[in-house]
């Protein structure tokens, strides 16, 4: 349990684990836990589209991005195939509190640089935690094909995760984004504290 706490503070700076017993939820009903993750691989996707073109004279950010929309969107496409596969519907998006928290820690007014670091580090943390759980799931299910379907989806966030931190850093100064991001890192876990276990949510 101690070495599981070091690698997800050490590689995803998360500071606080899932609690073990999410997995043993999300196996009650895989039809609602892939339901929801096939809304959050679609809301990824337009999330990146959005920053593309909220931020067309960046670049960076364009070419970097441009990519995640395409691997997002096949994300999507292969959960719902899962979802086909296993004569499961995919039922209707849910409220997702765990984001809907995070957005009300952006900064609203302000530099546009303020905004658009913190727009950068909210979906960077989305992608550790979504990591941190895929990274659960590959580990705890019963279903083998289904362990390895979410190592897959383990590795692609946390290369995402990384890329929104580096894009900040390429925009703005290290030290002011090293700073923000612990600020959202202990802000994140609060929220876990306070937040139900849910099987039927990827967050």
């Amino acid at each position: 349990m101690q070495t599981e706490t070091i690698d997800v503070k050490n590689i995803l700076g998360l500071q606080l684990p899932t609690d073990p017993r999410w997995v043993d939820l999300t196996s009650i009903s895989l039809e609602a836990i892939l339901t929801d993750h096939a809304y959050c691989e679609q809301k990824a996707a337009t999330t990146c589209i959005s920053l593309i073109q909220r931020y067309s004279e960046y670049e960076e950010l364009v070419k970097e991005l441009a990519p995640v929309v395409t691997e997002e969107w096949g994300h999507f496409r292969a959960v719902l195939a899962e979802l086909a596969k296993r004569n499961l519907r995919w039922g209707k998006q849910r409220k997702d509190l765990y984001v809907n928290e995070l957005l009300l820690f952006q900064k609203k007014g302000g530099h546009v640089d303020d905004r658009f670091l913190d727009e950068l580090l909210t979906m960077a943390l989305i992608e550790a935690r979504s990591c941190e759980r895929f990274k659960r799931l590959s580990e705890g299910l019963k279903d083998d094909y289904l362990r390895k379907f979410y190592r897959m989806f383990m590795e692609s966030e946390a290369g995402h995760y990384t890329l929104f931190i580096t894009l900040a850093e390429h925009y703005l100064p290290k030290p002011k984004v090293r700073k923000r991001w612990k600020e959202w890192l202990e802000y994140e876990k609060q929220l876990m504290n306070t937040m139900e276990i849910r099987g039927d949510r990827i967050h």
